[in-house]
């Protein structure tokens, strides 16, 4: 049972790790370590914007529920990341899920996907509706493996917890550029520049020519709109182009 103390501590820690992280997928680590810590391990987090916006990054979806859950829910027609309240009643109270469950306005076939998610391990959970900048809109679900009490206090730090990645997300999306296309040699070559690599290093790694490595690092970096390979990788970063490894 996770005491005050125990979450005011793992709350901290969050914070205090979140700061200068600018890969989506380790802040989405580090959600699912605090989560965990709080008795709800399994999360998702999806882009409900109704309006999109070409100019932004692309959010792209995230969740760790199970994959015997998300294969199941491709064999059904359903959305992998099912069971999603997508309205809630506000920006920032919870909808629990026993209450979608219960409220007769819930079709057959969404109770049919609640019952269904506790045969995978989805026992009980709430979702949130997160509002941030530039009009990015998002919903996210926090998920019990064993259905247990429902504490005000561990439902207030997760909301907490995910409005600073929410934040954190919609703070890196570069909101006012157009996303670029970058291949995926220009890729594979900024991903190994991360990686601390020269072009020469590069080069012998993805066998090809030092000379060519420096032509797709060019390239990236000018649909990036940078002055310099290191900047070119910290905004394909940033962009969710790439994935930086933990330091």
């Amino acid at each position: 049972m996770t005491t005050e103390a125990d979450a005011e501590l793992a709350l901290g820690t969050f914070f205090h790790h979140m700061q200068g992280l600018i890969s989506i997928e380790q802040m989405f680590e580090r959600l699912t370590v605090f989560g965990e810590i709080l008795g709800y391990p399994l999360i998702a987090y999806r882009d409900s914007t109704h309006v999109k916006n070409p100019h932004r990054g692309k959010l792209q979806p995230r969740s760790n529920y199970p994959a015997a859950w998300q294969e199941h829910c491709s064999k059904k027609g359903y959305d992998q990341l099912s069971p999603v309240v997508t309205a809630t009643r506000s920006q920032w109270f919870p909808l629990f899920w026993g209450e979608v469950y219960s409220d007769p306005s819930t079709s057959d076939r969404d109770r049919r996907i609640f019952d269904e998610a506790k045969n995978f391990g989805l026992q009980a959970g709430f979702t949130l509706s997160l509002r941030g900048r530039a009009g990015i809109s998002a919903t996210m679900s926090f998920v019990q493996t064993e259905a247990g009490e429902t504490k005000d206090l561990e439902i207030r730090y997760l909301q907490l917890a995910a409005w600073l990645f929410h934040w954190k997300v919609t703070n890196i999306l570069d909101c006012t550029d157009d996303c670029p296309r970058l291949t995926q040699r220009e890729i594979e070559c900024l991903c190994w520049a991360a990686k601390g690599k020269s072009s020469f290093d590069i080069s012998c790694i993805v066998g090809i020519s030092k000379h060519t490595v420096d032509f797709h690092i060019k390239n990236a970096m000018r649909k990036l709109k940078v002055g310099n390979r290191i900047v070119a990788v910290q905004k394909a970063a940033r962009l969710g182009l790439i994935e930086l490894e933990p330091q």
